[in-house]
């Protein structure tokens, strides 16, 4: 499930994005907006990467995002892809930030609880980085965009049967907002939707357009 956006006018005009990612949401994004794309996911499971104490959150989704992106881009040859004109390639990476720390992917259900549990009846930050690659000059662009989500109180009985249903795996936070919107989670959220999701569509969109451009 998707949120709704709005079909760009020059979604096919668009240079052809690389999405240097497995993941299905932000490919369903990207297929549903009419938007052309590849994917050739990045060398980098950053489930397994945690960042140190004093870690800077922005500075982390930043780095991660460019990660991504370039290795992403060094993969290019054994896919048969040419880095040629008119090509980008797109590097996300989202954490969501609460009482300070950064919360990335849960490693385990344990963890996907504790998550849960501490987000319950509380606000906490979204972070979605993006990094933009030009194959052929190396060229660069990276931004950030935020989000701010409310979650209420979650009764111990639905976090549970949620815990079960293995639907926090491999999710920033241990949750998609667009699937617990639809299943009646108490949340409210202050930013693009599509970000929390993982990508950020309308910034997103409105940088490559104007890439080359710029």
């Amino acid at each position: 499930m998707n949120p709704t956006l709005p079909i760009p006018e020059n979604a096919h005009d668009l240079p052809l994005m690389v999405l240097a990612s497995a993941s299905a949401r932000r490919r369903s994004m990207l297929r549903d907006l009419g938007v052309r794309h590849e994917v050739v996911p990045a060398g980098v499971d950053d489930g397994q990467l945690v960042p140190g104490s004093g870690t800077d959150p922005r500075q982390w989704v930043a780095a991660l995002a460019y990660l991504k992106a370039a290795s992403s881009l060094s993969r290019f040859p054994g896919v048969g892809i040419e880095p040629t004109i008119n090509t980008v390639v797109i590097g996300a990476d989202t954490v969501c930030v609460h009482d300070g720390r950064i919360l990335g992917q849960p490693r385990d259900r344990d963890e996907a609880r504790a998550r849960i549990v501490s987000m319950s009846d509380a606000e906490h930050e979204v972070l979605t980085g993006v990094a933009i690659i030009d194959p052929a000059s190396g060229r660069r662009e990276i931004f950030i965009d935020r989000s701010l989500v409310r979650v209420g109180a979650i009764p111990e009985a639905e976090i549970l049967g949620y815990l079960d249903s293995d639907e926090w795996v491999g999710k920033a936070g241990g949750y998609n907002i667009t699937e617990r919107l639809a299943a009646g989670w108490p949340i409210e959220f202050e930013g693009d939707e599509t970000s929390i999701v993982g990508l950020p569509m309308t910034r997103t969109l409105d940088r490559v357009s104007r890439f080359f451009v710029d």
